[in-house]
This record gives structure tokens, C-alpha cells and sequence, in this order.
């Protein structure tokens, strides 16, 4: 006696569940479509910091954000953004393959894990999941990514990079934090200033932009010679060399 189930039951347990991924990939889609062209007013990190305040009973936390747009910032914030963390992103449709295998690479040879996200992959999750290394985490990432990398262009990508990356405890975006640390607006930063808004994001509530550790400023420096590099703001305002670096 066959244990399958019947090819009716089955189309109509199948049939329903095709319809509602497909409703989330449409709804999924739309939404990467629409932030395309409005500023996001919140992010899902963001709700999830806010959460685990209320929480573990931060009553002094104060989250701060607030969208500013491209035209508004100084060329220099995403130039250092990109320096630190992606100097590929404009070339790459999303992900940096030999990044992640130098990656896979040193995890074999016993090295600690390093990231290899790309500031595409950062976005997706910053924007629509949460923080962690769960597979379904990573998938989902993953096809947010995709989803962005087709609808946005370049620069919208880093404008909202830029203004819902965590920059410290709280503290969100570059509007924000250009106040908080430096008490200018983002138009005025410059480069010293936007390489340490930049050297802190692979640990922001431990590392401060404002009050620079000596791994900060060497971190910081390194930045602001890779932006030298790179030939300044044009190489993220569509005048970038020809050819990516190595």
C-alpha cells in the first residue's frame, strides 16, 4: 500500500503554498521597488536594537536617525564607507566572490572568521532582517541582495547604506552621527571625519568615532590613504578608473 498521498490532496496542499510564495516574492519585491524611491523611515536592525532595549530595560537608551539626502552629504562619507569595506562596490553586482573565498580560504588554514559582505549584502540585511550567521538568515540576504542590486542603482544603494548603517550605540546614520561626534552637519565632513565614521563599522558600539582608540586612528588612516587611491569622490560618482582594484 503506497504511503504517498493522493495526487489530488497533494495539488491542493501544493497549490496553496505556490500562491503564497509568490504573493511574498511579488510583496518582497514591491517593497525593494518602492524604497527605491522613498527614504526608509526605519530599518529592521534598527527595531530589533530598539526591542532589545526595551527588553533588557535600557532606560537611557535613545535611538537617533534621521535620512539625509545624497546631495546633503559630503562626497567623502560614502567614498570612506566604500574604502573600508567594499572598494569593489562598484563593479560587483552584489557579491565580492574572491572576498568570500579568501574568507573560506583562511577559515580552512584555522583563521578566525572574517566577514566578506559586501555594502549591497550590508543594506539587505540592515533593511529587511537581523543580525546573525543562521543559514536562513544568509538566504534571505542573499535574495534581498539580488532584489536590490536589479532595481537600485549604485548610488541609491549607498544613500541608504549611508543613512541606516549603525555608526554607535544608538546612533544611526550619518545625519546622526555627523551631530552626534562632530557637531556638523553631513555636508561638512571631511575626509579625517569620514574615515572615522567609516573605521568604526565593523564594531560600532565598542569602537567611537569621536573619541578615537589608537586601533581606530590606524584604522582611519588606512582609510584615508585607500580613498587617496581610489582617486577621491569620483570614484564612487560614476568617474572611476577603468579597471577595479586588486
Amino acid at each position: 500500500m503506497s504511503h504517498l498521498l493522493p495526487r489530488p490532496l497533494l495539488t491542493r496542499l501544493l497549490r496553496p503554498l505556490a500562491i503564497l510564495l509568490l504573493a511574498w516574492l511579488a510583496l518582497s519585491w514591491l517593497m525593494v521597488l518602492v524604497l527605491r524611491f522613498v527614504p526608509p523611515w526605519t530599518s529592521a536592525v534598527m527595531l530589533e536594537r530598539q526591542l532589545g532595549a526595551w527588553i533588557h530595560g535600557e532606560k537611557d537608551f535613545h535611538l537617533r536617525q534621521h535620512w539625509v539626502p545624497w546631495r546633503q552629504v559630503s562626497g567623502w562619507v560614502p567614498l570612506a564607507m566604500v574604502a573600508g569595506e567594499d572598494q569593489k562596490f562598484p563593479y560587483h553586482h552584489g557579491f565580492d566572490f574572491d572576498s568570500i573565498q579568501d574568507a573560506m580560504d583562511a577559515a580552512d588554514d584555522g583563521k578566525r572568521l572574517r566577514g566578506a559582505s559586501t555594502i549591497s549584502q550590508q543594506t539587505a540585511k540592515n533593511l529587511f532582517l537581523w543580525n546573525g550567521r543562521s543559514f536562513v538568515r544568509k538566504g534571505l540576504e542573499a535574495y534581498f541582495t539580488v532584489l536590490i542590486e536589479l532595481t537600485w542603482p549604485k548610488q541609491r544603494i549607498l544613500e541608504v547604506y549611508m543613512n541606516i548603517a549603525e555608526l554607535g550605540n544608538g546612533i544611526y546614520g550619518v545625519g546622526a552621527a555627523s551631530e552626534a561626534y562632530f557637531h556638523v552637519s553631513p555636508a561638512q565632513l571631511g575626509p579625517a571625519q569620514a574615515a572615522r565614521l567609516a573605521a568604526v563599522l565593523p564594531s560600532p558600539r565598542r569602537l567611537h568615532a569621536d573619541r578615537p582608540s589608537a586601533y581606530v586612528q590606524r584604522r582611519a588612516d588606512w582609510i584615508q590613504r585607500q580613498m587617496t587611491h581610489l582617486g577621491g569622490p569620483g570614484y564612487i560618482e560614476g568617474r572611476a578608473p577603468p579597471h577595479p582594484p586588486h
